[in-house]
This record gives structure tokens, C-alpha cells and sequence, in this order.
């Protein structure tokens, strides 16, 4: 961890802080990740203690899909991913404009990248050792790493942008007939989408070392994590976007969420013959989550950097100003205990739906505080 004496610091590739910071690319940030610090076991909380209809449904809808389909929850992960590619334009791009080596700067990513790929391992496994067929290698950490280290070099290298709409609909198209028009070894006729019979249970099974987070297949695995490069690819698109200065607020945000219907219509009719699914990163769900992506930074850009409305914002970005951290704080720092200590009499006098749901906010509330903290102190994790 390392002190940031000011805002004009030059802002980590991993996790992005633009130098002319795009407050609502924190705020979103800080929104996704707050569902990921806990902020979902609110409504599951309510679900089991209540029954309340409304609470049962929302609590469904933080829950990931089986297999194929679709959910607000599948989105999270994915919208991490595109916010940092839209990071990308401002901190890649305001680098090569002052003159930066670009291959030095590739090798920053690649270094970033591979950290990121280590920390996951951490995270998966812990700080001890095990034997090497118990660890799992594969993490959504990697993947961010990854996937976000390859389109960054696709920006820095491709220079034209519409070669790199090309790239980006090659590898989604590429990533489809890979799946369905080559036969699995073993598996019989091409087209298997199953988790034992498709191309990425296939290479993880081959190819990863270690464990895989389902036995056969891991939904952050080696073959997958070439569509999410798409993923990443989408959010350098908006970025790329909203970094001009020869265009309108107004053309921005009209341009974000025509993208946004673009991808959706796209994404869904593409599910006819290529089913959306999180756990393989289908090229259709590439498009779904990537146009719900581009339509809630196209709703936070337009209330907080177009009408000016932030201050409900500081709630979100004090947590986006430290998402990885938080992120990994949790495997290291016993949140739950230390609400139960500060909050946990007070909550004893109360019935036990009440002490359910204060338990919950409790935990949210002393995360948030130790975020608050580290951002007052203008403290955060730079990868």
C-alpha cells in the first residue's frame, strides 16, 4: 500500500483512476463493487426471515444462473471488466500524448497483468502452502488481469480504431465457431455447450494446472478468458469515447446508451444459436452483460458528471477508489467479528429479523469505515 499525495498521481493500470478523474467511472466502480463486498445479502437476508415476495424475487436475482441464461447478478463481474477497459483511454492514452515509450508501457501492463494473476492465486488459496493439486489457479482477479492485459496491449499496438472493432468482432466470431463448429475430442459432433462436453471444460481440464472451481470446468478458465478480452475491449470503446474533447457531453451519453440497445438486441438474438452463459463467457453474453454495461455508465455519467449531482455519489466512490483492496481486505481482516463486537449488543434487544438485517449492515457499514479511513488518509492499493 502507498500513500497518494495528490489527485494528478498517475493512476494504476489494474485498477484505474483516471488523471482528470471521471468521477462517475469511480461511482459506478464503487457501486458494482459494493454488491461484491456483501450489499446482496441484504435482500437475501430479508428473503429468509420474512418471506416477503418482493425480497424473495430480488434475492433470486442475486443469485448466478446454472448455466445458460441470464441475471442481473451475472452482470457484476463483467461490469468490473469494463470499467477498467474504459479507464484505459485515459490512462494509456494521456500517457502516449505526453510522449511516453509505448513499449515501456506494455511491459507495465504486462506486469500489472501477471500481479493480478498472483494475487487471485493468494485469494483462492491463501497465504500457505498446499499441495499443488489443491490450488486453484484460475480467479476472477486473473481473468481481470488478463483479459484487461490484452486489450490494453490491443489499444497500445492497434492503433486505428477501427481495426480494433475488427479485432473485437473477430474474437467474439472466432470464439463462436471454436465452440460450435469444431468437434471436442472425445465428445462426439461439434456444437457441446454442456459443462462436460464443451471446448473450455476441454483446455481447462488439459491445460490448467491444479484444481478447477467445479471439478471439470472453472468459469474462470484459460479458453474462456479470450472472449472476456471482448469484455475489457467494450469498456475501451466507451472510454475512448468519452476521453474527447471535440464532442459533447450530450453526443456522449447519446452514443453510450445507442451502444448499449446495440449490443442488448445483438447479445439476445445472437442467444438464439449461441446461448448467453456466464460460465463459458459466450460471445453472446459478451454482448448482453456489455450492453447493460454501457447503459448504467451512460445513466451514472448522465446524473453525475452531466447534471452535476455527486454528492449522493461520495457513498459509491469511496469504495471505487479502493476496490481491489476491499476486494482482498476481507481475506485478511475479520470484518464480521468487528461488527459483531461494535454493533451486536445493540442489535441483542431487537427480533430476529431485525438482528439479521442489522448483522448485514453492520458488516457493510465497518467495510465502508475502514474505506473511509484509508481514503481520508488518501491511502490506496496500486497494483
Amino acid at each position: 500500500m502507498q500513500t497518494a499525495p495528490s489527485s494528478a498521481q498517475e493512476p494504476a493500470l489494474a485498477q484505474p483512476a483516471p488523471i482528470r478523474r471521471l468521477l462517475s467511472l469511480d461511482a459506478l466502480r464503487g457501486f458494482d463493487m459494493f454488491w461484491i463486498m456483501g450489499g446482496e445479502e441484504i435482500f437475501h437476508v430479508l428473503a429468509r426471515t420474512t418471506g416477503w415476495a418482493w425480497a424473495v424475487l430480488m434475492a433470486d436475482q442475486f443469485t448466478h444462473v446454472a448455466w445458460n441464461g441470464y441475471r442481473p447478478y451475472d452482470n457484476i463481474f463483467p461490469l468490473f471488466l469494463f470499467l477498467a477497459g474504459v479507464s484505459t483511454p485515459y490512462s494509456l492514452g494521456s500517457r502516449l500524448a505526453r510522449g511516453h515509450n509505448r513499449a515501456a508501457l506494455a511491459r507495465k501492463v504486462i506486469q500489472r497483468g501477471l500481479i493480478l494473476v498472483l494475487l487471485g492465486v493468494i485469494y483462492n488459496n491463501g497465504l500457505f502452502v498446499k499441495p499443488f493439486a489443491e490450488l486453484r489457479f484460475p480467479s476472477v482477479l486473473g481473468r481481470i488481469g488478463l483479459a484487461g492485459m490484452f486489450a490494453q496491449l490491443i489499444y497500445l499496438y492497434v492503433r486505428n480504431e477501427r481495426s480494433r472493432y475488427a479485432l473485437f468482432a473477430g474474437i467474439l466470431l472466432g470464439y463462436w465457431a471454436w465452440l460450435v463448429l469444431i468437434p471436442v475430442p472425445g465428445a462426439g459432433a461439434a456444437g457441446s455447450l454442456t459443462m462436460e462436453g464443451s471446448w473450455v471444460g476441454y483446455v481447462d481440464r488439459l491445460l490448467v494446472p491444479g484444481r478447477l472451481h467445479k471439478g471439470i470446468h472453472d468459469p474462470e478458465g484459460l479458453l474462456s478468458t479470450l472472449p472476456a478480452i471482448g469484455t475489457a475491449m467494450l469498456g475501451i470503446f466507451a472510454g475512448t469515447l468519452l476521453h474527447r474533447r471535440d464532442v459533447s457531453d450530450r453526443f456522449k451519453l447519446q452514443w453510450l446508451v445507442l451502444a448499449g440497445v446495440v449490443c442488448l438486441a445483438l447479445g439476445w438474438l445472437w442467444n438464439l444459436v449461441f446461448p448467453v452463459n456466464k460460465n463459458l463467457w459466450t460471445s453472446s453474453f459478451v454482448l448482453v452483460a456489455g450492453g447493460w454495461s454501457f447503459l448504467m455508465l451512460a445513466l451514472f455519467y448522465w446524473i453525475i458528471d452531466i447534471q452535476d449531482s455527486r454528492r449522493w455519489a461520495f457513498f459509491f466512490v469511496v469504495i471505487g477508489t479502493n476496490s481491489i483492496l476491499i476486494y482482498l481486505a476481507g481475506e485478511v481482516i475479520d470484518f464480521e467479528h468487528a461488527a459483531h463486537y461494535l454493533f451486536g449488543g445493540l442489535l441483542a434487544f431487537f427480533s430476529e429479523p431485525v438482528r439479521a438485517l442489522g448483522g448485514v449492515l453492520a458488516f457493510l457499514a465497518v467495510k465502508w469505515g475502514f474505506l473511509y479511513v484509508l481514503y481520508r488518509q488518501k491511502l490506496f492499493l496500486r497494483v
